[in-house]
């Protein structure tokens, strides 16, 4: 099974500007745990996880006065559509995180994470009557 057939096609782009309450309340509505930062000035495209924004409230800091630039990793791992999911997997093993964002001719495309796996990996869940 390849990345394309599991990644989620709907990625929320944010600048670099936006106050990490703002990004938690757009992936919070969207019930999704990464947005690509799309900054063209610092070199293009970076991922901001639930994590960075949990981590930075954790350290006592304000999420309303907090920018996404300063909580966003730059030195990203990219997938493509036609890698495999094993491949996808041993990145996110060997890197420590949960999402990739996925480029297609240097565009983001969607987003893999972990949960994206293992739904595909995993026996779909069959209903027992009650």
């Amino acid at each position: 099974m390849l990345v394309r057939d599991a990644m989620s096609t709907v990625v929320l782009t944010i600048g670099p500007t936006h106050t990490l309450r703002q990004a938690a309340a757009l992936m919070s509505a969207r019930r999704i745990g990464a947005a690509v930062v799309h900054d063209p000035d610092a070199g293009g495209i970076g991922i901001l996880t639930e994590r960075d924004i949990l981590n930075s409230v954790g350290l006592g800091q304000n999420p309303d006065t907090e920018r996404a630039h300063d909580h966003t990793t730059n030195d990203v791992v990219f997938a493509t559509p036609s890698w495999t999911l094993e491949e996808a997997a041993r990145a996110m093993a060997h890197g420590g995180f949960r999402h990739l964002i996925v480029l297609d001719h240097d565009e983001p495309v969607g987003i893999v994470s972990v949960r994206d796996i293992i739904r595909c990996w995993a026996p779909a869940r069959q209903h027992v009557p009650a």
